[in-house]
């Protein structure tokens, strides 16, 4: 594996997942490409690997595989689920290719994946689970209620803990939405649907000049 001590300032950085979203490969084919060098990576110092985005993309040209063509402007709606459980990550993919929604989707393991992934994401959902092992979903909310980019980032937490639990295990963001387990995916389907057509209204709104003198 390439190994960087201090990754490249002109360049973006991806985890696993996004890497193999891009190339349309499993996560263990990226993880081969990397140890190969194939795929220009570096790890944190928790073990994570980061994936440069401009070797995915030397490494599409290399293979001739067709780019990932990108979501245009106001049609997708990017969502980040962030869920430590493989069934309920299989079961949220699956949900999302089966609605006549227009969903650009990205689906982790981890909050650590997350983390790495939401610069170069940039979502307009973020779908979380509380209780997960290393850092769990209150402590990346707070990491990312730092940063100015994601202030805007509607925030949807889905756990198995009760109401009281919650306030107990951590104080989440104001307007942070809350659905107990098992998910509903109806309300969340129409949730979608809703915050879809808010952001298409928007950008059609005309914007108004200032006239007066």
């Amino acid at each position: 594996m390439s190994h960087k001590a201090i990754p490249d300032a002109s360049d973006e950085y991806c985890g696993t997942s996004y890497a193999a979203k891009l190339l349309n490969l499993s996560v263990g084919s990226i993880q081969s490409l990397v140890e190969k060098n194939e795929l220009r990576a570096w790890k944190t110092q928790g073990g994570h690997r980061r994936i440069s985005i401009q070797s995915i993309y030397q490494y599409q040209n290399r293979a001739s595989l067709a780019p990932k063509a990108p979501s245009q402007p106001g049609k997708y709606l990017k969502v980040m689920v962030v869920e430590d459980d493989a069934n309920t990550r299989a079961m949220y993919q699956a949900s999302f290719d089966q609605w006549d929604v227009p969903i650009d989707a990205n689906v982790v393991d981890s909050a650590i994946e997350a983390l790495l992934d939401l610069p170069v994401v940039n979502p307009h959902v973020l779908i979380t689970d509380l209780r997960m092992p290393g850092i769990d979903g209150v402590q990346m909310l707070r990491q990312l209620s730092t940063h100015p980019q994601f202030a805007h980032v509607e925030v949807i937490v889905v756990t198995g803990l009760t109401a009281q639990e919650i306030q107990q295990y951590g104080e989440l963001p104001a307007g942070t939405q809350v659905l107990h387990k098992p998910v509903d995916m109806g309300w969340l389907k129409g949730y979608l649907q809703a915050m879809l057509s808010l952001r298409s209204s928007q950008k059609r709104q005309p914007q108004v000049t200032d006239t007066a003198e």
